[in-house]
């Protein structure tokens, strides 16, 4: 039993020491390889920054600003006051370059010629899936975008208008009864309720209830340190990628078996072309990874970002009270022309030409989506400086919409600065060219829909006007959440007709 005993013993020491030489080996390659790199780059015409310490780079810098009441983007902003409109640093093992000029953006995204593709930092990519949208490379981008593009109807856009509305309305009937409203979470729970009913036909339920968790969980991640340790923040939003996809999953199943009842929505459309590429050999159809990948990545984009940037909007406007009164007159003279009953319709956005600015200039002072990212695919030149084949290239949108260059008192809430003609590649919410946004538009009208029932129905006040990002978020969100007092307009004193 003692020999048993020490043979174990001695296979487990061997095992162990085994295990630590590897990853001595691994750590010695990592390190040669930030050498080798270091030697190359210091002859050649790069951009300015450091590489930080060996192997981790300035990785520990990136995630103190995430949890910091600035956010991520704080990083940026101070290595481009040390460095420039153009510059170097190194994160989560790769070399990352920033830059922040139009022409250099104009280069970038419009990516003519071929020399970069999309490419987010790994924690977003395993969790929003790589048959995303946002991972896909540039053919395989093409062909998803192409088969869901053709489900963005105008009589897709009619519908979804008019089911968002409902939905504001119902919602908005609950503010004056609470002494304080949380905006984010009320525009959180709108726009998750909106995208599952148009993407899924979910309304209610625990399973509603249990995606809008879940997708939380997920965007909670999405900067958290790729480490796969149970109870980590980066695990815990792999175990909700997990549940999602199980939940889509039964749902693809359930429709190609013919349970439950026929729902006229995305994925049923989605599935029917489907079995229409079948008969068609001229056709690509798209597998059920792509098909939940792109679901989910949907349900963050219109839930996500939406809400965040609804939020941002509420609290400028309180800001800039002459703004709003401009934007009230507009939107009562729009009501006054509707019975109380009357959905807004797609056309009635047209007669929202302030809205229209307002919600452009919330965006660009919110720049909820700050960079855009790619992968340079070859050597080139950017700026004037040499980018390596492999590096991350970085659209700073941020600091293009606060350019004094670009935009007169860029830290001035003026919408009506849209009254001309925008400078090719300065408005950057939706980014540009060939990967612009394919929901820019579902955006901009869940927006202004927002705006126009608010704005019809309460006065309100901000209560708290501190404009720290809530910690760990993707997108620039409110840490306050924007808790607001709201009073009903009453039609006989505020003049609704």
């Amino acid at each position: 039993m003692a020999t048993l005993w020490s043979y174990a013993h001695f296979c487990f020491c061997s095992l162990a020491v085994l295990v630590l030489g590897i990853i001595l080996l691994f750590l010695m390659y990592q390190l040669v390889r930030t050498l080798q790199s270091l030697n190359q780059e210091s002859t050649a015409d790069i951009p300015p920054g450091s590489r930080g310490l060996p192997l981790i780079g300035e990785t520990l810098q990136f995630m103190a600003a995430i949890k910091s009441g600035k956010g991520f983007y704080e990083f940026v902003r101070i290595r481009r006051l040390w460095y420039g409109r153009c510059f170097r640093t190194y994160i989560f093992g790769e070399t990352h370059v920033f830059v922040s000029g139009t022409e250099s953006a104009k280069t970038i995204l419009n990516n003519d010629l071929g020399k970069f593709t999309k490419r987010y930092i790994q924690s977003i990519a395993q969790l929003v899936g790589y048959q995303s949208l946002l991972c896909a490379d540039y053919q395989h981008h093409k062909l998803i975008r192409g088969r869901l593009s053709n489900l963005f109807t105008t009589s897709s856009m009619s519908l979804f208008i008019k089911q968002f509305d409902q939905l504001i309305r119902e919602n908005l009937t609950t503010w004056e009864h609470k002494s304080t409203v949380i905006v984010l979470d009320e525009a959180l729970q709108i726009t998750c309720n909106a995208m599952c009913k148009m993407l899924m036909s979910l309304e209610g339920g625990n399973e509603l209830e249990m995606l809008q968790k879940e997708v939380a969980h997920v965007c909670e991640a999405m900067l958290a340190f790729p480490l796969r340790i149970p109870g980590s923040r980066f695990h815990k939003g792999l175990q909700a990628r997990k549940r999602i996809m199980s939940l889509i999953e039964k749902e693809i199943s359930e429709r190609r078996r013919g349970i439950g009842a026929f729902q006229e929505d995305f994925l049923q459309r989605l599935l029917t072309e489907d079995d229409k590429a079948c008969n068609d050999a001229t056709t690509t159809r798209l597998t059920d990874s792509e098909i939940k990948d792109n679901i989910l990545t949907m349900i963050i984009a219109g839930q996500d970002t939406t809400a965040s940037a609804i939020t941002w909007m509420v609290k400028f406007l309180d800001e800039n009270q002459d703004v709003l009164q401009i934007l009230r007159n507009e939107q009562l003279q729009l009501a006054s022309k509707s019975t109380a009953e009357s959905f807004i319709r797609l056309e009635d956005l047209n007669e929202m030409p302030y809205a229209s600015k307002v919600v452009k200039e919330s965006l660009r002072m919110a720049s909820v989506v700050p960079w855009f990212p790619r992968l340079a695919l070859q050597d080139c030149e950017i700026d004037g400086f040499s980018i390596k084949r492999g590096w991350n290239v970085n659209i700073d949108a941020r600091s293009v919409h606060l350019d004094p260059t670009v935009y007169n008192e860029p830290n001035k809430f003026n919408p009506s600065r849209f009254d001309d003609e925008s400078k090719p590649y300065s408005f950057l919410a939706f980014g540009m060219g060939g990967r612009t946004c394919l929901g820019m538009n579902m955006a901009k009208a869940m927006m202004m829909v927002f705006l126009h029932r608010l704005i019809t129905t309460y006065r309100w006040k901000v209560m708290d006007p501190d404009p720290s990002i809530e910690k760990w978020a993707l997108f620039s969100r409110l840490k306050s959440g924007c808790p607001v007092i709201v009073t009903r307009i009453l039609k006989d004193t505020d003049g609704f007709y």
